[in-house]
């Protein structure tokens, strides 16, 4: 890989003529080039088969479209790296997207990992349940499924048919009754031997059978088996039997779409309209449909379907494997180099097709149908949130209408289990990946004093923003700040702020009003008199639905350390014992204390603890002794 980076040949040059001067230092290696403006920001990365004839069609002063020419004439330098391989080519230029995020490329925002089903072979009699992040436990995963959503119904219906057990190993080995699961015939009932192993693991292979697409078996089997109870006249067994055999195909229902040509496949569908785009993906597995997501990508002001398509390939999967088979929409650019960068991520042979016909071509369709409908919804509740911001703006005398409003909120427990929350709020809506929890750490604060914590959070907050952006170059800085309380916290918060330097943040109160009444609130800024809105303004539903997701998200924050609270154990301190060699003592001794008073003996007896793991966790509980 080679990294050139011409000067310029006139300080003057700008645009089309700045391009022409880097032509002669350019052969005809494939590789990435960068187009930066005046002020070094990166503005655009592309990669190219040959470099020198693509920067060529830059220098043409006409031909280009209204994007590419603000880009062209946006430009001050540019810089070139040559690769070895047009397929690295690409994957070079995926990886400085990513980074440097440029304006003028297509990006792709929202990129969440995906659940899967795991049937876990740690125990003799496996449990299934969803799995989300690194496949580090021991078992068979099948995915993904495009939502929480879609796993929970599966899991739901895969119990009510093979009554697989989804609680803990420590759950289930403590269990001496079945638990309701198995009265509402959820669940075999194996922690209590109500069931054996043989006929659990036949079970087992059940599921796995039908999460493999083989479903067909297992509803003849099951069939079979209704029919030779009831002539035996077992009817609560044949009834049970039926009950399953309903659940088997309320799951294909539910599922939907079930192509019977495709077993594996995601189709990737896009719709575009008005400067923006919409792409949704379903997740076909086994003959089934596994659920799909919309995702709405940066159109890097205006780019065409082809470009659109081709860069969300190659972010979407970049730490995802692709299946064999990807069903679009439109086709792309680079679909050889595109299929080569998969197949490589993937170690197998990936293909990407755009049907034009028979069932590949039916489930594009529906995938694009769903694209328009998304987007559609989207454009609507962007317009309606982007009045409501206007509203907000002239409601509160600010500038201009908020870009980011940040709302903040604690929660706690007479003190206990203290965090501050901030959820982020602009024109695209709530912005999720931007909320923040804040674990309250100040020693020395009286339990329950709201004022202290709100002045922790805030400290913490706008002193990193100093730290990382002081010249607000980014879009991190909020436009209002809206917090819980009245003139006496808006005071306090002001010279928090004050204190920091920061003193052209707008911040809003919001008080309940008379009687504490929703609907009734008063809103109070820095210096001025208290007001309302009138009980039926829009602009009013929009802060109590701000506040409300405030309080939410710190409910949960306070909630989640709460149960990471109850369920510590002195075992968490203990250096070298992680997940697993914890739970395996305390599957062994079956509490901590026990642990505690073990020798070091009776420690290495555990699987997993060696010699110098046991000797370090006695020494744990005995220093000083």
């Amino acid at each position: 890989m080679h990294d050139g980076n011409a000067e310029k040949t006139g300080e003057q040059l700008t645009g089309h003529a700045l391009i022409q001067s880097y032509l002669r230092g350019l052969d005809g290696s494939p590789g990435v080039y960068r187009m930066l403006n005046a002020s070094n920001e990166v503005l655009y990365v592309g990669k190219a088969r040959n470099l020198k004839a693509r920067v060529s069609n830059y220098a043409r002063p006409s031909g280009h479209s209204a994007r590419i020419a603000r880009m062209i004439g946006e430009t001050a330098s540019m810089m070139f790296l040559t690769t070895r391989t047009e397929t690295e080519a690409l994957l070079l230029e995926q990886n400085l997207i990513k980074q440097l995020k440029p304006r003028y490329n297509v990006l792709l925002r929202d990129d969440k990992s995906f659940p899967n089903i795991l049937v876990s072979r740690e125990h003799r009699f496996p449990q299934i349940k969803k799995h989300r992040g690194a496949k580090r436990e021991k078992g068979d995963y099948y995915g993904p499924f495009a939502s929480a959503g879609a796993v929970n119904r599966t899991l739901n219906q895969l119990q009510k048919v093979f009554l697989l057990r989804n609680c803990s190993d420590a759950m289930f080995e403590s269990r001496t009754r079945p638990c309701l699961l198995y009265q509402i015939k959820r669940c075999a009932g194996p922690c209590v031997g109500l069931i054996s192993e043989e006929d659990y693991a036949a079970l087992v292979s059940d599921a796995e059978r039908f999460l493999e697409g083989r479903s067909t078996k297992v509803q003849s089997r099951l069939a079979a088996e209704m029919q030779a109870a009831s002539e035996a006249m077992e009817f609560e067994r044949a009834a049970a039997l039926r009950d399953r055999i309903r659940a088997l195909t309320q799951v294909q229902e539910v599922q939907g779409i079930n192509p019977r040509g495709v077993a594996e496949a995601d189709v990737v569908a896009l719709h575009m309209e008005g400067g923006q785009a919409c792409v949704q993906v379903f997740f076909i597995r086994a003959n089934q449909n596994w659920g799909n997501r919309d995702y709405y990508p940066k159109t890097g002001s205006g780019a065409e379907e082809a470009e659109v398509l081709e860069a969300f390939l190659g972010q979407f999967y970049d730490d995802k494997e692709p299946p064999r088979l990807i069903l679009l929409s439109h086709p792309i650019e680079d679909a050889d180099l595109m299929t080569g960068l998969l197949s490589d991520r993937a170690g197998r042979k990936v293909e990407l097709a755009v049907p034009l016909r028979g069932e590949k071509a039916e489930l594009v369709a529906n995938a694009a149908r769903n694209a328009r409908e998304s987007l559609a919804r989207k454009m609507s509740e962007s317009a309606t949130q982007a009045k409501l911001l206007n509203g907000l703006a002239d409601a509160f005398g600010l500038d201009a209408p908020p870009r980011r409003i940040e709302v903040y909120d604690n929660s706690h427990i007479q003190g206990a289990n203290a965090v501050g929350g901030m959820i982020v709020a602009g024109p695209e809506g709530f912005e999720k990946g931007q909320y923040r929890k804040f674990n309250i750490r100040g020693e020395d604060l009286t339990p329950g004093d709201d004022f202290g914590m709100m002045r922790e959070v805030l400290t913490r907050r706008f002193q990193r923003l100093l730290k990382e952006d002081p010249d607000r170059q980014t879009p991190a800085w909020p436009d209002l700040l809206l917090i819980d309380g009245g003139a006496g916290q808006v005071s306090a918060v002001a010279g928090i702020l004050a204190e920091l330097g920061v003193e052209d943040v707008p911040i809003v109160g919001v008080a309940k009003g008379i009687d504490r009444d929703a609907g009734k609130e008063e809103f109070h800024r820095p210096g001025e008199a208290p007001f309302a809105l009138r009980h039926n303004d829009p602009v009013l539903y929009f802060i109590q639905r701000l506040r409300d997701e405030a309080h939410r998200w710190a409910i949960g924050a306070h909630r989640a350390k709460r149960a990471k609270a109850v369920g510590a154990t002195p075992l968490d301190e203990v250096p070298g014992i992680g997940a697993a060699r914890k739970r395996a003592l305390l599957q062994h001794f079956g509490s901590a204390k026990a642990v505690s008073r073990a020798g070091v003996e009776d420690l290495k007896a555990v699987e997993g603890i060696s010699e110098t793991i046991a000797q370090s966790v006695y020494d744990f509980f005995h220093a000083g002794g």
